[in-house]
């Protein structure tokens, strides 16, 4: 499978504070990766390379097999569209339609119609006096109308509804299986995006703590809670990513295979287990709680 993006071993630093340190993950063409992690991790730092608007202090980053800083035909390939996202002080919706395809060479007016229409952005009003939600709205617009072989998507759903967000899943799930593109979605609402997902990175402390196939990953990841003794005789030298102790009962996040002898001996000693979500482990690796034997990096193929 061709890597529509790679990222070797990138460290980007801001004077004495290093927002990204080695951090190394490729993402298949025409799939859609989350890239999770706590605020402050590096997301929209290495969007941002991704997206050709920062260089790494060291590393590099590949999109489409080209450097993307200050490289105009990959450029040309990449809609990266952010939370912040500025526009002129005098502009409204029909602006941004107007010059939108200009900078996105594959921009589907029908789209673009059919979200505006779905999400109801008043078209009248300054954008600069819109809603959060409004706003994100718009960037949403940009971002799957212009039907970039690269998208990135930084925390779109900021201020949108349930039903505003139902709708964003439905388009983009719709418009990718007409249109296959590269999507690198950033979120905090995991659990309501772990559907959309082939991969997923998750990002800590400027590093990465988890990167593989999101099936893969949750596979060998688990909540288990029982009394102190029972889950600490069940896990022994295990890696454990997060544990939560209250008197003498005790839950954790492990990282490791469940095998039927395992399982057999939790039930024994009456420790319940569950498959950890991503919300779970996103949750672990960010939490500044976690037990000595913590594992801080695994990949799955």
């Amino acid at each position: 499978m061709t890597n529509a993006i790679e990222v070797h071993s990138v460290t980007r630093t801001y004077g004495r504070v290093r927002a990204l340190d080695t951090v190394s993950f490729a993402v298949p063409e025409h799939s859609i990766l989350g890239l999770l992690g706590r605020n402050g991790s590096g997301k929209t730092t290495i969007m941002s390379i991704i997206a050709g608007q920062d260089r790494p202090s060291s590393g590099q980053v590949d999109v489409l097999g080209h450097t993307p800083f200050e490289h105009a035909p990959t450029l040309a390939q990449i809609s990266y569209v952010r939370d912040n996202q500025r526009y002129p002080d005098d502009y409204r919706l029909h602006h941004v339609l107007r010059i939108a395809p200009d900078f996105a060479p594959n921009w589907n007016c029908d789209v673009a119609e059919e979200l505006t229409d779905g999400f109801r952005i008043p078209a009248k009003t300054p954008i600069k006096k819109l809603s959060r939600g409004q706003l994100s709205s718009i960037a949403i617009v940009l971002g799957l109308a212009s039907r970039a072989p690269i998208t990135l998507l930084d925390e779109p759903y900021l201020g949108l509804d349930v039903t505003a967000r139902a709708l964003f899943h439905r388009m983009l799930l719709h418009d990718y299986g007409q249109h296959p593109r590269t999507i690198v979605l950033s979120t905090h609402l995991i659990e309501e995006s772990a559907s959309l997902f082939d991969r997923v990175v998750i990002l800590e402390q400027g590093g990465v703590a988890m990167n593989g196939d999101q099936d893969d990953v949750l596979a060998s990841a688990w909540v288990m809670s029982g009394t102190k003794d029972a889950v600490a005789e069940l896990v022994a030298d295990r890696p454990v990513l997060q544990r939560n102790t209250v008197g003498g009962l005790t839950s954790i996040t492990a990282d490791f295979a469940l095998d039927d002898a395992t399982r057999i001996r939790a039930r024994d000693l009456r420790v319940q287990f569950a498959p950890a979500s991503l919300q779970d482990l996103v949750a672990a690796y960010g939490s500044s709680d976690t037990d000595s034997t913590d594992v801080k990096v695994a990949e799955r193929a």
